[in-house]
């Protein structure tokens, strides 16, 4: 069975970090590609848009592309979501995503739609 099974969710301070790990079983995580989502419930799912964790750009600290980045280690057949300088709205809850045939380390399809495995999801609250 291909699953996604998603770690590292809790509790965090405002202005802290968090690593969520998306863990791949029953398949080779480096064959596929990855997006990550949130949803907060009641409203609608929200894409995370791709930023490698060696990006060095500068990016607006205001926007999710800005605080968010994205790594995978293939040899733990894992992805990794990394958030920084978190704050209230980013509490929702996260998903990985893999999508089939297309070998990225992220890919981004704001809609969600196209991705052929989910994780369970993980809870991240932000509060003091």
């Amino acid at each position: 069975q291909l699953q996604l099974v998603e770690s590292g969710g809790g509790l965090v301070q405002p202005g802290g970090s968090l690593t969520l790990s998306c863990a791949a079983a029953g398949f080779a995580l480096d064959d596929y590609g990855i997006g990550w989502f949130r949803q907060v419930p009641g409203k609608d799912r929200e894409g995370i848009p791709c930023r490698s964790r060696s990006d060095s750009r500068r990016f607006d600290g205001d926007s999710v592309q800005g605080r968010f980045t994205m790594s995978r280690d293939v040899v733990k057949n894992t992805a990794y979501l990394h958030g920084d300088h978190l704050r209230a709205e980013d509490t929702a809850i996260y998903y990985c995503a893999a999508v089939r045939n297309i070998k990225a380390p992220c890919v981004y399809i704001s809609t969600g739609q196209g991705y052929d495995i989910w994780g369970q999801g993980t809870q991240v609250t932000i509060s003091s």
